[in-house]
């Protein structure tokens, strides 16, 4: 993107890319669909250590500029849920349109290029047998390793004296043991469920793994956890306080189990009742009782060992810092001509395409002021 729209402007821009072929990470996502940009992209749904930052660029390229350039070459696309838009073929297609509109600016796509040193002098950049005024850093971040990912846009960043927020895994699977093991047993159920770090909230889909917990939901407040913190399910979401107890009254002779079997899948509920306070037919507990195990269904508190790490992680939070870019162009204050964008950046998305919007929006930002 960022390639793209500067040579387009008429700049003369080369991209090296280590890999043997572009768009690597594009082709594997959205289970090679690609969920190219989320229709409710706002800055509320990025992570950093300065929530802002992202207003600028995400404001002047939005999701439904993307949509546009998307319609403009033909690609039909979809809206899966909660306004993740999908290629109804494949995710080649993005790759392919986005080649296709550097190809219209004339700018050189080298792939195979291993960068090693990086000089700066005079003005100007060099790397190998080229030499430029400026240098987009758009490496990504070190998610995903088996596809080429590392961490070199942290080390580059440093070269130059820019400082980074400490990266770590995001939208990440997390582990568990210790008293949650038992739920490791649970691999492949999944239910709609609210998972919950602190105040943030998403209500999805969550999977039960051999390793801890998966989906949606727990990717999401994946960013947001940390060592040591809770993550707090509510597996009957949307259920009005007081509803057991409103199901003993029409219905006392009904088991716990029983009930949590009819919302629940029956591994699932089974599960959940061995682990609440022994409770028989409904009309032999007391509403005191009845409404403890409410509460503990709604918030039912898991302890995480950790996650499963950058192997699995989607993306990243952290990186370069934004204090050290300009909001507007991704360009460094300290160094002249020196950008940064994409997930090098400590700006990290929820799931769903906003992470691919920040990184359209950042390369048009950079794009557009080189």
């Amino acid at each position: 993107m960022c390639a793209a729209r500067a040579g387009q402007r008429g700049k003369r821009v080369v991209v090296l890319e280590r890999a043997e072929a572009v768009g690597k990470k594009i082709l594997i996502s959205g289970g090679g669909r690609c969920n190219f940009t989320n229709l409710h992209t706002a800055p509320d749904r990025y992570l950093s250590a300065n929530p802002h930052f992202a207003k600028s660029a995400l404001a002047r390229y939005t999701a439904g500029d993307f949509l546009q350039l998307v319609e403009n070459h033909g690609i039909a696309w979809h809206e899966k849920t909660l306004g993740q838009l999908f290629c109804d073929g494949s995710a080649r297609q993005i790759v392919a349109m986005l080649l296709a509109e550097c190809e219209k600016g004339g700018v050189e796509v080298r792939c195979g290029v291993d960068v090693g040193e990086v000089e700066h002098g005079d003005g100007r950049f060099r790397i190998g047998e080229y030499t430029a005024p400026a240098l987009v850093i758009s490496t990504g971040g070190p998610s995903i390793p088996k596809m080429g990912a590392t961490g070199f846009a942290y080390d580059l960043a440093r070269r130059f004296g820019l400082k980074v927020v400490e990266p770590r895994p995001a939208l990440v699977p997390l582990t568990l043991g210790g008293g949650d093991v038992l739920f490791r047993e649970l691999s492949g159920v999944s239910a709609d469920v609210v998972a919950s770090v602190g105040k943030a909230r998403f209500r999805e889909a969550a999977l039960f793994t051999h390793r801890g917990l998966s989906g949606p939901a727990i990717l999401q407040v994946s960013s947001y956890w940390r060592p040591g913190e809770a993550v707090a399910i509510d597996f009957l979401p949307g259920r009005a306080p007081g509803w057991l107890t409103e199901a003993k009254r029409a219905a006392p002779r009904t088991m716990l189990r029983s009930v949590l079997r009819d919302a629940l899948p029956e591994r699932l509920a089974a599960t959940l009742a061995d682990r609440l306070p022994p409770l028989a037919e409904l009309g032999g507990a007391t509403d005191k009782a009845l409404n403890a195990a409410e509460a503990q269904l709604a918030g039912w508190r898991f302890h995480p060992t950790g996650t499963e790490g950058f192997a699995k992680a989607e993306v990243t939070v952290g990186g370069i810092s934004t204090a050290e870019l300009s909001s507007r162009t991704m360009a460094s204050h300290r160094v002249p001509g020196l950008y940064a964008i994409g997930e090098a950046v400590d700006v990290t998305g929820w799931l769903g395409g906003y992470n691919f919007q920040w990184a359209w929006a950042s390369g048009v930002a950079a794009g557009d002021a080189l």
